[in-house]
């Protein structure tokens, strides 16, 4: 399987569902991009999106939530609970599936540049990507939030941003944009109005108060449940557990009479951190976490490439009509960029490799990488487009919207494979130029990169025939034929010829 990575920005709305939304679907337009979980929150008026996105389109889709965030949220008119300096306020990068810390710090640095260059948003790198020691700690990023660093960026050498101009974006604030490993946010409701013993309790139990390790703490009034939350993030749950926190704060609560009368896990949670609390609370002996959980245990086979291959094999065998023909289009086109990737890689790291050949390999290496991502996006992508046709099949006749919706759809579903046909044909052409400079070691492997790409094109054409039919615009529809066309002309002039003798 390709490197991914989790990416949990968090934006100063919490409210208004319609820019959240469209937040959310900047997110998605990202080629290889899979929405795992938008929680919003009006108290803290902060909505935390992740998802998680290959290493070649992860930075590519922090700048996309990025740039709607900023055309959509003004800080000056943002009032909310949770501290924030930013519309964008903190964008961290989380190593997952064989990503490195490593691969987000480099993400984070592309994605900051990017974003201060482009957008005009001072940039601060924090946690493990941070260049400044002081800028660690998120808390210190964030200190004096929206209106103080207004105040102080651009008078305080301390202040200067990575990125960007130093001084405030008037409407979008700053951000911090960073490489963390997996933390837990985690906020427990009391059953009191009382906020100075919340903030004695905070400052006890968290670390730069002398308290609990790897923990920050903070009181909030919430004004819609009229109580009191302690919001608290574990920077490492493996230090300092969910169940520690819970005891810690049970040694102030209990003398005082207060309850606990709920507690929240924002965002996505880990596992292991649910399992520590398990096995805390219920005193388990010799518990194995790998060994005796069932879902590690599912999880961890059907996460190897032979598990999911076979996943999607079984799938496309059922008579359900989707994944079909436009969906294997995709699976081909992204295995024969991968082919192609495997191919050049092994190739550039050949000492004999002359080194006027090195610069455009590694270019379409990285190129490569996109058409890579983007293709594994078509393949669900296509699935969607089917499905959205059958939904506006079942609008009832006598609706005068069916026909509108159902050729909407019939549109759509014919231009994801066109869209697939068109990566393919991409990365196709940029093989057929170096086939001169891959090393005889992976030839055959090039080859079958190529085979698979032209696989694609021509699985690709048949769905974008077969939309096209229906279609009642018939200048879209002769638009397309033609586009499609062209890309099998070229497939047909790009053919790899058979280099081997048949065996006998």
């Amino acid at each position: 399987m390709g490197k991914f990575v989790e990416c949990v920005p968090n934006f100063s709305e919490g409210r208004d569902l319609s820019k959240i939304n469209a937040i959310v679907e900047a997110a998605r337009s990202v080629p290889g991009v899979l929405v795992l979980d938008v929680e919003k929150d009006a108290d803290h008026n902060r909505t935390v999106l992740t998802f998680i996105a290959p290493v070649e389109t992860a930075a590519d889709a922090m700048f996309a939530v990025t740039k709607k965030a900023a055309q959509l949220i003004d800080l000056n008119h943002h009032k909310g609970e949770h501290p924030r300096m930013g519309a964008t306020d903190v964008a961290p990068f989380i190593p997952i599936m064989d990503s490195t810390i490593e691969d987000c710090i480099k993400l984070a640095e592309t994605a900051g540049e990017r974003i201060g260059r482009e957008l005009n948003i001072p940039v601060y790198l924090y946690d493990r990507a941070a260049r400044n020691e002081n800028r660690r700690d998120l808390a210190k990023v964030r200190k004096g939030q929206f209106e103080g660093l207004r105040e102080d960026i651009g008078k305080n050498p301390e202040r200067v941003p990575d990125f960007g101009p130093n001084h405030i974006h008037p409407t979008a604030g700053a951000m911090a944009v960073g490489a963390r490993n997996q933390i837990i946010n985690f906020n427990v409701n009391l059953a009191t109005t009382d906020m100075e013993f919340a903030k004695g309790l905070a400052k006890k139990i968290r670390t730069s108060g002398g308290g609990l390790p790897a923990l920050r703490a903070k009181e909030i009034f919430l004004e819609s449940k009229g109580q009191v939350q302690m919001s608290t993030v574990l920077t490492d749950y493996r230090t300092t557990s969910v169940k520690r926190v819970m005891d810690e704060m049970a040694k102030e609560l209990t003398p005082k009479n207060i309850s606990v009368t709920g507690t929240e896990l924002i965002g996505l949670t880990t596992q292991d951190a649910l399992t520590d609390y398990a096995v805390e609370a219920l005193q388990v002996k010799d518990f194995k976490k790998e060994e005796q959980v069932l879902e590690t245990k599912l999880l961890k086979l059907l996460s190897s490439w032979q598990g999911a291959a076979n996943i999607f094999v079984d799938a496309l065998a059922t008579t359900d009509p989707t994944p079909g023909g436009g969906s294997a289009a995709g699976v081909n086109g992204a295995m024969g960029c991968a082919l192609g990737q495997m191919a050049i890689g092994i190739t550039l790291r050949g000492k004999k490799l002359d080194e006027a050949k090195r610069p455009a390999l590694r270019s379409l290496l990285e190129s490569l990488g996109g058409h890579k991502a983007a293709l594994q996006g078509c393949v669900a992508e296509d699935a969607a487009s089917f499905d959205g046709f059958m939904e506006a099949m079942k609008i009832p006749k006598d609706n005068p919207e069916r026909k509108v919706k159902m050729q909407a759809a019939l549109k759509h579903a014919a231009e994801v494979p066109l869209k697939t046909a068109r990566l393919a044909s991409e990365a196709l052409a940029g093989l057929s130029v170096c086939g001169g400079s891959i090393s005889n070691h992976v030839a055959s492997d090039y080859r079958s990169a190529r085979y698979q790409l032209e696989t694609a094109i021509r699985c690709a054409a048949e769905n974008v025939f077969i939309n096209a039919e229906g279609l009642e615009d018939k200048a879209f529809a002769e638009k397309i034929l033609a586009e499609i066309k062209g890309y099998l002309s070229c497939c047909e002039a790009m053919q790899v010829p058979y280099q081997r003798a048949m065996p006998l």
